[in-house]
């Protein structure tokens, strides 16, 4: 409990993150009805789904379904004020000034894709830079190494210091008046890492570069507000977020939404087409080509209905806490390095055993009913720098508890046994 003064000075108590009970959590996901003693750790890759995601999309395609806009019948105007009202939801979610700088897209990597090829195109130039960290992701790697091909632009990676820290001051000595664009993570989907964004966003517009978050990891279990941070693009999926695969979000400032041209052409997102000419609706549906995802854009918003639920101030206490009791557990085990992470971690610890590859340790511990990923985890640079082929990745969501931990320690000991 803590306090706040109220209006005429007296201490006034104010609720603090209340407690989450995974097991109470467990009962909303199905997955768990049918293997109640699976250990599910894999929450960074997907996850898993609440039967209100369920439930919802089941209800829609049952009762609700029909194309969006246009349709002037009173299922498509149903159907359309729905989809529409998901993007309602992600813009509260995410606290954007306007519910039209809210794109649906695929995932983050179509929506960091998009930015590259529209926004990038139109902006950077030969001999300009493109500055990301060593701890990205390859969808928020590639599309700008691809860019910088393109345009022989230059990509300037930042890194990160023995310690698994963000160095802020090497990433401040790379930006440079050639600086264009900044992408960055919000929370390492290897280390766990979580960059301090806000004073990056500073960075980036006090030299006159545009920032992209990438929020895949943060978005489900830390408050985001992209108005007070300040970032031009913040992009995340849905599939993390307990919502359907196949849906993500874009937020893009409304400004500079309006000055990108359409990255893919079709139907919705014209104004007028003319053999000569066509010209092009304003965003967000200048970005939504074609028939969109209109069950995963509502099941997205049942999904973040669930989340607000339970509150991003707990989940985000929740975790931190699951987190360093992980840490401090498999830190104890002989013969087992968990890969550092700076001074804050949320959510991600990946470690290896001596002398065992990572997919045989996996192998083991699926056997044990413990689902973890395994890999490079789709950054393969950050492998090359630390010297690895691959880790063991344990990764938590809102079912997580401390007796899930404890299972993982004990199939870590099994699988020690085995290979020893």
């Amino acid at each position: 409990m803590t306090t706040v003064s109220g209006r005429i000075g007296r201490a006034t108590a104010v609720p603090g993150p209340q407690p989450l009970d995974p097991r109470r959590i467990r009962v909303e996901f199905p997955v768990f009805d049918d293997d109640p003693d699976l250990v599910f750790l894999d929450s960074a890759a997907s996850a898993q789904k609440p039967r209100a995601v369920i439930d919802g999309l089941a209800a829609f395609y049952r009762s609700d379904y029909a194309n969006v806009h246009r349709g002037v019948y009173r299922l498509s105007q149903r159907s359309t004020d729905l989809f529409e009202e998901a993007r309602e939801k992600v813009r509260a979610y995410l606290n954007a000034a306007d519910r039209d700088e809210i794109v649906f897209v695929r995932n983050t990597t179509e929506a960091i894709n998009l930015v590259a090829w529209s926004w990038g195109e139109a902006f950077v130039k030969t001999g300009d830079e493109v500055l990301i960290t060593d701890l990205e992701h390859h969808s928020n790697l590639v599309p700008w190494q691809m860019l910088c091909e393109r345009v022989g632009a230059r990509l300037v990676v930042a890194p990160t210091d023995a310690t698994g820290e963000f160095d802020l001051a090497q990433f401040e000595a790379r930006l440079s008046p050639r600086t264009r664009m900044v992408a960055v993570t919000q929370l390492s989907n290897v280390t766990g890492a979580v960059l301090p964004v806000a004073r990056i966003v500073e960075l980036a517009h006090s030299a006159g570069a545009k920032i992209l978050i990438d929020g895949s990891q943060a978005a489900p279990r830390m408050p985001v507000d992209v108005t007070a941070l300040g970032c031009d693009f913040y992009a995340f999926t849905g599939h993390k977020v307990y919502g359907p695969t196949g849906i993500g979000v874009l937020y893009g400032r409304r400004a500079l939404l309006e000055a990108m041209p359409p990255w893919q052409t079709g139907g919705g997102m014209i104004e007028e087409v003319t053999y000569p000419k066509t010209t092009f609706q304003g965003p967000p549906h200048r970005f939504e080509a074609g028939t969109p995802d209109i069950a995963g854009a509502v099941g997205l918003g049942h999904a973040l209905d669930f989340v607000e639920r339970l509150g991003r101030d707990c989940i985000l206490a929740h975790e931190t806490a699951l987190t360093d009791y992980a840490v401090r557990l498999l830190s104890q085990i002989s013969g087992l390095r968990v890969l550092p992470a700076g001074q804050r971690q949320l959510a991600v610890v990946s470690f290896n055993l001596d002398g065992v590859h990572p997919h045989d340790v996996g192998t083991v511990l699926d056997q044990h009913n413990v689902a973890v990923r395994v890999g490079h985890h789709c950054a393969q640079p950050l492998m090359d720098k630390l010297g690895l082929a691959g880790t063991v990745r344990a990764s938590f969501g809102v079912y997580n508890d401390e007796a899930d931990v404890d299972a993982l320690v004990r199939a870590i000991e099994a699988a020690k046994e085995m290979f020893r």
